[in-house]
């Protein structure tokens, strides 16, 4: 098949995001697809073929990208885009995609998870991998999506949602508190507070990704993380912090954190944590593949939050708990792939 990995984007994990396509572009070209990564933001000139159908036979190993703990700013990835142009799509992005058979989101953070690039395909006929807009936006939004949960009573941490310019509120649940910005992803712009004072402290630097910050209840438990491939709950992974707690420094740098899969738990919480995450991916509209986070201790398992896209790098916790099922990391992404055109070929 001619698949275009779709990576890199605008968003602060752009690093990341481009890790896990050059990951997932070398797999599936091991798998015999002509897989070709395209940046979303910088998208290809495409001076070097005569016809787009050339972009997928180029004969060339894509780079495995290391993953930098910087986290970039708008200003440092507008600047990598030299040719004056604004937007989300970089040049020649809608054509590439278009001559493919799917395209494969390796995309993090709000602009590659939040249903914006979803709802631009669905109405260009290009077909991708994930869920669609709409779960994918909900998802994101981890105000509407915390909503849904404890309307679908699935247990996860209380909160308040504060507005840029708005004052900063007094949890009624006490403190420590989460605060983090309602539309991210790996822990950018995450902080604990543990008074007031670091609550007021802690909403300007949330605020410079999000105009809508949540501030969640403090859950103390161990932490794990399941993904969901075409229906199938993989093993939990536990993710052990070995100093400090799971920020992006630790989730994307070596010899950080300790993963457990599968984790060492009683066989019965275990598969109440698959039940729940299957519950949760309905709940939320998931499709494909996802990945639910939990918290657990002794008064239950707690859903953390959905992700629509789980990332796809050499420290991703997907990738781990597939390789636990038995599942190599090429025929991973290639199920992801054969199972999201089982769902075009039913629609």
């Amino acid at each position: 098949m001619k698949i275009v990995v779709l990576a890199g984007g605008r968003s602060p994990e752009r690093n990341v995001s481009l890790s896990s396509g050059a990951k997932i572009t070398n797999a599936l070209r091991e798998k015999g697809h002509a897989a070709v990564l395209i940046d979303l933001f910088l998208g290809d000139d495409l001076s070097d073929v005569t016809i787009v159908d050339d972009v997928f036979h180029r004969d060339t190993t894509t780079t495995n990208y290391a993953i930098s703990d910087e986290i970039l700013t708008d200003a440092a990835i507008d600047a990598l885009r030299t040719d004056g142009t604004k937007g989300l799509f970089g040049k020649n992005v809608l054509k590439i995609c278009a001559a493919a058979d799917i395209v494969f989101l390796g995309l993090h953070g709000e602009d590659g998870e939040n249903g914006k690039v979803q709802a631009a395909f669905d109405l260009f006929g290009i077909r991708y991998t994930g869920s669609g807009s709409l779960a994918s936006g909900v998802t994101m939004d981890k105000k509407i999506s915390k909503e849904l949960l404890l309307h679908n009573r699935i247990k996860t941490a209380g909160y308040i949602a504060v507005k840029v310019g708005q004052p900063a509120p007094h949890p009624t649940f006490g403190f420590p508190v989460v605060v983090k910005p309602s539309n991210g992803g790996s822990s950018i712009g995450m902080q604990i507070a543990h008074d007031q004072a670091e609550l007021e402290a802690a909403l300007p630097d949330a605020f410079q990704f999000d105009d809508e910050v949540v501030i969640e209840e403090f859950i103390k438990g161990r932490e794990f993380s399941m993904g969901v491939v075409n229906g199938v709950a993989m093993p939990a992974i536990e993710i052990i912090v070995n100093d400090g707690w799971y920020d992006f420094e630790h989730k994307f740098q070596e010899n950080q954190t300790t993963f457990q899969t599968p984790p060492d738990i009683p066989d019965d919480v275990h598969a109440d944590m698959k039940e729940i995450a299957l519950q949760t991916m309905e709940v939320l509209g998931l499709t494909n593949y996802g990945r639910i986070d939990f918290l657990w201790n002794d008064t239950g398992i707690y859903v953390i939050e959905g992700n629509s896209l789980p990332g796809m790098t050499p420290l991703s916790l997907l990738p781990q708990e597939a390789a636990a099922a038995g599942i190599s990391y090429p025929d991973l992404c290639e199920s992801i792939v054969t199972g999201k055109l089982a769902i075009y070929d039913a629609e």
